[in-house]
């Protein structure tokens, strides 16, 4: 496929602006890129080349466009990361927090991401971290654009029950970003991220 065409099959999914850009890169690193279903524990993977396997990137494609862009970037940072040092560096190291960084700078020039998107997105990149959504002030930015919300954990009342990873839970109090939870499974206490997408028991 030439750079043109996938650059439109990418189009519905990214920014205005910046499909030829990922176009590009699937292209000049002969990536095997694909967009999947949801995956509950990640929005994005890279797997480095292995004999004659090309690199592979693959993203969820239920992200907004916002969010699925900074996927892609980020796992293009890995990709970036291990041409330089293979596998001698950590996955989310300096070396990769550095390619992060300066894979996603032109794009604040370019004006690619809304107003209400620019101050979380560069707190986040001044030390960006392994997930986005492990920064709940840029995750909460992100949400503005999804097309569809489930709730996140800390917009639900205490004592309400909700569903995790197919796991009912009861919320409990808060401690610092996290709420104690417990688990109707097990009748264990979890500490659960106040911004984790979870489902209301029906």
């Amino acid at each position: 496929m030439n750079q043109i065409d996938l650059a439109n099959k990418l189009r519905p999914f990214l920014p205005d602006g910046v499909e030829q850009d990922i176009a590009y890169l699937i292209i000049h690193y002969k990536v095997y890129f694909r967009i999947t279903k949801p995956r509950e524990s990640v929005y994005g993977d890279y797997t480095s080349p292995v004999l004659d396997q090309p690199h592979k990137i693959t993203i969820n494609g239920n992200q907004n466009k916002y969010a699925f862009f900074i996927t892609t970037l980020h796992e293009f940072a890995h990709l970036y990361t291990w041409v330089k040092y293979g596998n001698r560096v950590k996955p989310h190291g300096i070396e990769w927090k550095t390619e992060f960084q300066d894979l996603t700078k032109p794009y604040f020039k370019r004006n690619v991401f809304p107003p209400e998107l620019v101050t979380a997105l560069k707190n986040y990149m001044n030390n960006p971290a392994a997930s986005s959504c492990s920064d709940e002030h840029l995750m909460l930015a992100l949400r503005l654009f999804d097309r569809k919300n489930k709730p996140i954990l800390r917009e639900i009342q205490e004592n309400s029950r909700f569903i995790l990873n197919n796991i009912t839970f009861v919320k409990g109090r808060l401690v610092r970003s996290r709420y104690e939870c417990i688990s109707l499974k097990d009748n264990q206490t979890y500490l659960i991220s106040s911004t984790a997408e979870v489902s209301l028991e029906e």
